[in-house]
Protein backbone atom coordinates (compact mmCIF):
# COMPACT_ATOMS: atom_id res chain seq x y z
CA UNK A 1 0.00 0.00 0.00
CA UNK A 2 1.35 3.43 -0.98
CA UNK A 3 2.16 5.87 1.59
CA UNK A 4 -0.51 8.50 2.04
CA UNK A 5 2.42 10.92 3.83
CA UNK A 6 3.25 14.30 1.84
CA UNK A 7 6.04 14.09 -0.66
CA UNK A 8 9.66 14.60 1.16
CA UNK A 9 10.32 18.00 2.25
CA UNK A 10 14.03 16.59 3.00
CA UNK A 11 15.54 18.88 0.84
CA UNK A 12 12.75 22.39 0.46
CA UNK A 13 12.84 22.69 4.00
CA UNK A 14 16.43 23.01 5.03
CA UNK A 15 16.67 25.37 2.22
CA UNK A 16 14.07 27.98 3.35
CA UNK A 17 15.26 27.84 6.47
CA UNK A 18 18.83 28.24 5.48
CA UNK A 19 17.54 31.16 3.13
CA UNK A 20 15.97 32.94 5.59
CA UNK A 21 18.60 32.43 8.01
CA UNK A 22 21.70 33.83 5.92
CA UNK A 23 19.20 36.86 5.05
CA UNK A 24 19.11 38.03 7.91
CA UNK A 25 22.55 37.52 8.71
CA UNK A 26 23.10 40.23 5.79
CA UNK A 27 20.50 42.67 7.05
CA UNK A 28 22.14 42.44 10.62
CA UNK A 29 25.36 42.42 9.01
CA UNK A 30 24.42 46.02 7.04
CA UNK A 31 21.97 47.68 9.44
CA UNK A 32 23.06 46.50 12.84
CA UNK A 33 26.04 47.34 15.06
CA UNK A 34 26.76 47.15 18.92
CA UNK A 35 25.86 50.79 20.83
CA UNK A 36 28.74 50.83 23.43
CA UNK A 37 27.64 54.03 24.88
CA UNK A 38 27.90 53.44 28.72
CA UNK A 39 24.36 55.16 29.50
CA UNK A 40 22.92 52.70 27.24
CA UNK A 41 24.46 50.09 28.28
CA UNK A 42 23.69 50.28 32.08
CA UNK A 43 19.93 50.67 30.93
CA UNK A 44 20.20 47.20 28.96
CA UNK A 45 21.59 45.32 32.33
CA UNK A 46 18.42 47.01 34.12
CA UNK A 47 16.22 45.37 31.76
CA UNK A 48 18.16 42.06 31.35
CA UNK A 49 15.99 40.48 34.27
CA UNK A 50 12.83 41.33 32.66
CA UNK A 51 13.87 40.15 29.25
CA UNK A 52 14.40 36.66 30.87
CA UNK A 53 11.23 36.59 32.25
CA UNK A 54 9.55 37.37 29.09
CA UNK A 55 12.14 34.39 27.36
CA UNK A 56 10.89 31.86 29.82
CA UNK A 57 7.18 32.78 29.25
CA UNK A 58 7.87 32.55 25.32
CA UNK A 59 9.53 29.74 24.78
CA UNK A 60 8.45 27.16 27.55
CA UNK A 61 4.93 29.00 28.16
CA UNK A 62 3.40 29.85 24.80
CA UNK A 63 5.31 26.42 23.47
CA UNK A 64 4.20 23.81 25.86
CA UNK A 65 0.64 25.36 26.02
CA UNK A 66 0.42 25.65 22.50
CA UNK A 67 3.84 24.43 21.04
CA UNK A 68 18.45 41.92 24.00
CA UNK A 69 17.98 43.50 25.69
CA UNK A 70 15.00 46.00 24.26
CA UNK A 71 15.67 45.63 20.54
CA UNK A 72 15.20 41.93 21.27
CA UNK A 73 13.26 41.54 23.48
CA UNK A 74 9.99 43.54 21.29
CA UNK A 75 11.36 40.96 18.93
CA UNK A 76 10.81 38.09 21.11
CA UNK A 77 7.45 39.61 22.05
CA UNK A 78 6.75 40.16 18.21
CA UNK A 79 7.16 36.08 17.94
CA UNK A 80 4.24 35.47 20.62
CA UNK A 81 1.82 36.64 17.71
CA UNK A 82 3.53 33.16 15.61
CA UNK A 83 3.28 31.36 18.61
CA UNK A 84 -0.72 32.48 19.21
CA UNK A 85 -1.99 32.06 15.39
CA UNK A 86 -0.25 28.62 15.14
CA UNK A 87 -2.27 27.27 17.55
CA UNK A 88 -5.17 27.25 15.73
CA UNK A 89 -3.70 25.17 12.49
CA UNK A 90 -1.48 22.96 14.48
CA UNK A 91 -1.67 19.75 13.28
CA UNK A 92 -3.00 20.58 9.85
CA UNK A 93 -0.12 22.05 7.93
CA UNK A 94 3.69 20.90 7.46
CA UNK A 95 6.76 22.93 8.86
CA UNK A 96 7.52 24.93 5.59
CA UNK A 97 3.77 26.26 5.92
CA UNK A 98 4.51 27.27 9.60
CA UNK A 99 7.63 28.72 8.38
CA UNK A 100 5.92 31.15 5.94
CA UNK A 101 2.98 31.74 7.92
CA UNK A 102 5.43 33.17 10.64
CA UNK A 103 7.60 35.65 7.67
CA UNK A 104 4.10 36.81 6.69
CA UNK A 105 2.67 37.48 9.95
CA UNK A 106 5.53 39.15 11.69
CA UNK A 107 6.41 41.40 8.73
CA UNK A 108 2.79 42.38 8.94
CA UNK A 109 2.97 42.42 12.65
CA UNK A 110 5.51 45.24 12.54
CA UNK A 111 2.99 47.54 11.90
CA UNK A 112 0.92 46.93 14.59
CA UNK A 113 1.57 48.11 18.30
CA UNK A 114 2.79 45.50 20.58
CA UNK A 115 -0.31 45.96 22.72
CA UNK A 116 -2.49 44.35 20.10
CA UNK A 117 -0.46 41.28 19.90
CA UNK A 118 -2.36 38.77 21.17
CA UNK A 119 -5.27 40.41 19.08
CA UNK A 120 -3.97 40.56 16.19
CA UNK A 121 -2.49 37.01 16.51
CA UNK A 122 -5.34 35.22 17.25
CA UNK A 123 -7.67 36.79 14.12
CA UNK A 124 -4.67 36.49 12.01
CA UNK A 125 -4.71 32.74 13.23
CA UNK A 126 -8.41 32.24 12.70
CA UNK A 127 -8.07 33.78 9.41
CA UNK A 128 -5.39 31.18 8.39
CA UNK A 129 -7.54 28.10 9.54
CA UNK A 130 -10.81 29.23 7.84
CA UNK A 131 -9.10 29.39 4.75
CA UNK A 132 -7.71 25.83 5.91
CA UNK A 133 -11.01 24.49 6.72
CA UNK A 134 -12.03 20.95 5.74
CA UNK A 135 -15.93 19.32 6.20
CA UNK A 136 -14.40 16.48 7.75
CA UNK A 137 -12.96 18.94 11.11
CA UNK A 138 -16.09 19.28 12.27
CA UNK A 139 -15.79 16.12 14.10
CA UNK A 140 -12.68 15.93 16.99
CA UNK A 141 -10.44 12.69 15.48
CA UNK A 142 -8.35 10.55 17.55
CA UNK A 143 -5.22 12.31 17.36
CA UNK A 144 -6.59 15.47 18.06
CA UNK A 145 -8.01 14.55 21.54
CA UNK A 146 -6.12 15.30 24.37
CA UNK A 147 -4.13 12.52 26.84
CA UNK A 148 -3.14 13.31 30.55
CA UNK A 149 0.37 13.40 29.47
CA UNK A 150 -0.41 15.88 27.21
CA UNK A 151 -2.26 17.76 29.39
CA UNK A 152 -0.02 17.81 31.76
CA UNK A 153 2.65 19.19 28.83
CA UNK A 154 0.11 22.04 28.56
CA UNK A 155 -0.15 22.79 32.01
CA UNK A 156 3.21 23.28 32.52
CA UNK A 157 3.00 26.06 30.03
CA UNK A 158 -0.20 27.69 31.85
CA UNK A 159 1.80 28.27 34.93
CA UNK A 160 4.98 29.66 33.12
CA UNK A 161 2.58 31.81 31.98
CA UNK A 162 0.65 33.12 34.46
CA UNK A 163 3.91 33.47 36.86
CA UNK A 164 5.33 35.64 34.22
CA UNK A 165 2.83 37.45 32.83
CA UNK A 166 3.06 40.62 34.70
CA UNK A 167 6.54 40.82 33.51
CA UNK A 168 5.20 40.25 29.58
CA UNK A 169 2.44 43.30 30.39
CA UNK A 170 5.50 45.69 31.98
CA UNK A 171 8.16 45.01 30.39
CA UNK A 172 8.05 47.67 27.46
CA UNK A 173 6.68 50.63 29.92
CA UNK A 174 9.59 53.16 30.96
CA UNK A 175 8.15 54.97 34.13
CA UNK A 176 8.85 53.64 37.17
CA UNK A 177 5.61 54.38 38.70
CA UNK A 178 3.24 53.34 35.81
CA UNK A 179 5.57 49.97 35.38
CA UNK A 180 4.80 49.01 38.97
CA UNK A 181 0.86 49.74 38.21
CA UNK A 182 1.11 47.68 35.39
CA UNK A 183 2.75 44.64 37.31
CA UNK A 184 0.16 45.16 40.41
CA UNK A 185 -2.80 45.06 38.09
CA UNK A 186 -1.76 42.49 36.08
CA UNK A 187 -1.43 40.22 38.91
CA UNK A 188 -4.93 40.77 40.56
CA UNK A 189 -6.27 40.61 36.82
CA UNK A 190 -4.92 36.57 36.60
CA UNK A 191 -5.65 35.86 39.87
CA UNK A 192 -9.26 36.79 39.61
CA UNK A 193 -9.62 35.22 35.85
CA UNK A 194 -7.83 31.99 37.80
CA UNK A 195 -10.90 31.75 40.14
CA UNK A 196 -13.28 32.65 37.35
CA UNK A 197 -11.87 29.29 35.09
CA UNK A 198 -12.25 27.55 38.29
CA UNK A 199 -15.35 28.31 39.77
CA UNK A 200 -17.45 28.34 35.75
CA UNK A 201 -15.36 25.18 34.62
CA UNK A 202 -17.41 22.82 37.40
CA UNK A 203 -21.11 24.95 36.77
CA UNK A 204 -20.69 24.51 32.99
CA UNK A 205 -19.66 21.08 32.85
CA UNK A 206 -22.02 18.14 32.77
CA UNK A 207 -20.81 15.98 35.37
CA UNK A 208 -19.59 19.10 37.60
CA UNK A 209 -16.22 18.51 37.17
CA UNK A 210 -13.15 20.84 36.50
CA UNK A 211 -12.39 20.77 32.48
CA UNK A 212 -8.73 21.06 31.56
CA UNK A 213 -9.38 22.64 28.39
CA UNK A 214 -11.07 25.54 31.15
CA UNK A 215 -7.92 25.74 33.36
CA UNK A 216 -5.37 25.65 31.07
CA UNK A 217 -6.64 29.05 29.43
CA UNK A 218 -9.24 31.00 30.87
CA UNK A 219 -6.04 31.15 33.75
CA UNK A 220 -4.79 33.38 31.46
CA UNK A 221 -7.41 35.18 29.85
CA UNK A 222 -7.16 38.02 32.82
CA UNK A 223 -3.12 38.83 31.42
CA UNK A 224 -4.74 38.97 27.89
CA UNK A 225 -7.26 41.53 28.67
CA UNK A 226 -4.83 43.64 30.34
CA UNK A 227 -2.58 43.77 27.62
CA UNK A 228 -3.84 47.59 26.77
CA UNK A 229 -4.61 48.90 30.34
CA UNK A 230 -2.12 47.63 32.56
CA UNK A 231 -0.76 51.01 33.32
CA UNK A 232 -3.94 53.08 33.22
CA UNK A 233 -6.08 51.44 35.41
CA UNK A 234 -5.51 52.86 39.39
CA UNK A 235 -7.52 51.25 41.48
CA UNK A 236 -7.30 47.71 41.71
CA UNK A 237 -10.83 46.56 42.20
CA UNK A 238 -10.97 47.57 37.83
CA UNK A 239 -7.86 44.97 37.13
CA UNK A 240 -9.67 42.56 39.22
CA UNK A 241 -13.38 42.76 37.59
CA UNK A 242 -11.77 43.35 34.26
CA UNK A 243 -9.32 39.72 35.14
CA UNK A 244 -12.92 38.22 36.44
CA UNK A 245 -14.30 39.02 33.17
CA UNK A 246 -12.16 37.68 31.09
CA UNK A 247 -12.09 34.51 32.32
CA UNK A 248 -15.50 33.89 32.32
CA UNK A 249 -15.78 35.05 29.00
CA UNK A 250 -12.84 32.66 27.85
CA UNK A 251 -14.77 29.82 29.70
CA UNK A 252 -18.07 30.51 28.65
CA UNK A 253 -16.93 30.68 24.88
CA UNK A 254 -14.74 26.90 25.04
CA UNK A 255 -18.48 25.71 27.16
CA UNK A 256 -20.93 27.14 24.76
CA UNK A 257 -19.19 28.64 21.18
CA UNK A 258 -16.71 26.76 20.44
CA UNK A 259 -19.45 23.71 19.26
CA UNK A 260 -21.61 25.74 18.05
CA UNK A 261 -19.93 28.87 16.62
CA UNK A 262 -17.21 27.41 14.44
CA UNK A 263 -18.82 24.90 12.66
CA UNK A 264 -21.10 27.71 11.60
CA UNK A 265 -18.41 30.11 10.54
CA UNK A 266 -16.66 27.12 8.95
CA UNK A 267 -13.49 27.49 11.27
CA UNK A 268 -11.44 24.25 12.85
CA UNK A 269 -9.23 26.57 15.97
CA UNK A 270 -7.29 23.13 17.10
CA UNK A 271 -6.13 25.41 20.67
CA UNK A 272 -9.26 27.03 21.01
CA UNK A 273 -7.24 30.68 20.71
CA UNK A 274 -9.96 32.52 19.90
CA UNK A 275 -11.68 31.83 23.12
CA UNK A 276 -7.66 32.47 25.44
CA UNK A 277 -6.63 35.07 23.20
CA UNK A 278 -9.14 36.39 20.92
CA UNK A 279 -11.90 37.62 22.92
CA UNK A 280 -10.43 38.70 25.66
CA UNK A 281 -8.06 40.66 24.14
CA UNK A 282 -11.21 42.24 22.34
CA UNK A 283 -12.50 42.86 25.47
CA UNK A 284 -9.17 44.34 27.26
CA UNK A 285 -9.61 46.58 23.98
CA UNK A 286 -12.77 47.85 24.73
CA UNK A 287 -12.44 48.13 28.04
CA UNK A 288 -9.35 50.25 27.80
CA UNK A 289 -11.20 52.50 25.28
CA UNK A 290 -13.50 52.90 28.22
CA UNK A 291 -10.94 53.88 30.69
CA UNK A 292 -9.24 56.25 28.32
CA UNK A 293 -12.73 58.42 27.53
CA UNK A 294 -13.51 58.29 31.66
CA UNK A 295 -9.93 59.88 32.46
CA UNK A 296 -10.72 62.57 29.43
CA UNK A 297 -14.23 63.49 30.51
CA UNK A 298 -12.33 67.04 31.80
CA UNK A 299 -11.25 67.72 28.59
CA UNK A 300 -13.51 67.22 26.23
CA UNK A 301 -11.29 68.97 23.04
CA UNK A 302 -9.03 65.93 23.97
CA UNK A 303 -12.22 63.20 24.61
CA UNK A 304 -13.28 62.61 21.29
CA UNK A 305 -9.74 62.71 19.44
CA UNK A 306 -8.38 60.11 22.38
CA UNK A 307 -11.82 57.92 21.67
CA UNK A 308 -11.21 57.75 17.96
CA UNK A 309 -7.36 57.20 17.84
CA UNK A 310 -7.95 54.08 20.31
CA UNK A 311 -10.96 52.43 18.16
CA UNK A 312 -9.19 52.71 15.28
CA UNK A 313 -6.09 51.04 16.47
CA UNK A 314 -8.04 48.53 17.95
CA UNK A 315 -9.86 48.41 14.52
CA UNK A 316 -7.08 48.47 12.36
CA UNK A 317 -5.56 45.31 14.08
CA UNK A 318 -8.01 43.30 14.19
CA UNK A 319 -8.14 44.40 9.96
CA UNK A 320 -4.89 43.39 9.27
CA UNK A 321 -4.80 39.89 11.19
CA UNK A 322 -7.50 38.92 9.04
CA UNK A 323 -6.63 40.02 5.76
CA UNK A 324 -3.37 39.23 6.37
CA UNK A 325 -4.53 35.59 8.35
CA UNK A 326 -6.78 35.32 4.59
CA UNK A 327 -3.92 36.15 2.34
CA UNK A 328 -1.71 34.07 3.95
CA UNK A 329 -3.97 30.98 3.97
CA UNK A 330 -4.42 31.79 0.19
CA UNK A 331 -0.86 31.01 -0.18
CA UNK A 332 -0.91 27.85 2.14
CA UNK A 333 -2.95 26.36 -0.01
CA UNK A 334 -0.77 25.83 -3.06
CA UNK A 335 0.63 23.06 -4.12
CA UNK A 336 4.32 24.03 -3.86
CA UNK A 337 4.20 23.73 0.19
CA UNK A 338 2.85 20.00 -0.06
CA UNK A 339 0.43 20.39 2.38
CA UNK A 340 -0.67 16.94 4.16
CA UNK A 341 -3.28 15.43 3.09
CA UNK A 342 -6.37 15.18 4.88
CA UNK A 343 -6.48 11.44 6.05
CA UNK A 344 -2.65 12.61 8.19
CA UNK A 345 -4.24 15.89 10.09
CA UNK A 346 -2.61 15.93 13.24
CA UNK A 347 0.14 13.06 12.41
CA UNK A 348 3.40 13.92 13.35
CA UNK A 349 5.15 10.53 11.50
CA UNK A 350 5.86 12.26 8.37
CA UNK A 351 8.24 14.50 10.09
CA UNK A 352 9.62 12.68 13.51
CA UNK A 353 11.10 9.31 13.21
CA UNK A 354 9.17 6.51 15.40
CA UNK A 355 11.03 3.34 15.15
CA UNK A 356 8.07 0.88 16.78
CA UNK A 357 5.58 2.49 13.68
CA UNK A 358 7.93 1.88 11.11
CA UNK A 359 6.55 -0.76 9.53
CA UNK A 360 4.98 0.19 6.02
CA UNK A 361 6.03 3.90 6.73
Amino acid sequence: MASQYPPSLQIRLPVLILFLEVTFILIFYFCFSYDHNPQHLQKDLTVYPVFQDVNVMVILGFAFLLAFLKSILEALITVTTVLISAGAILGKVNLMQLIWMAVVEVTVKSHVSLMHVHLFGAYFGIMVSWKLYHSSLSSRVEKERSKPVLDNFAMLGTLFLWMFWPSFNSVLIMEAKEKWIAVYNTYFAVAASAISAFSLSVATSRNGKLRMAHIQNATLAGGVALGFSASIIQHPWIAMTLGLTAGAVSVLGFAFLKERLDPALRIHDTCGIHYTFGLPSLLGGIVYIILIVMNSLENLSVLGYEALIESGALSLSMALGMIGGFITGFFLTCKFWKAPPITKYFDDQAYWEFPHLAVGY
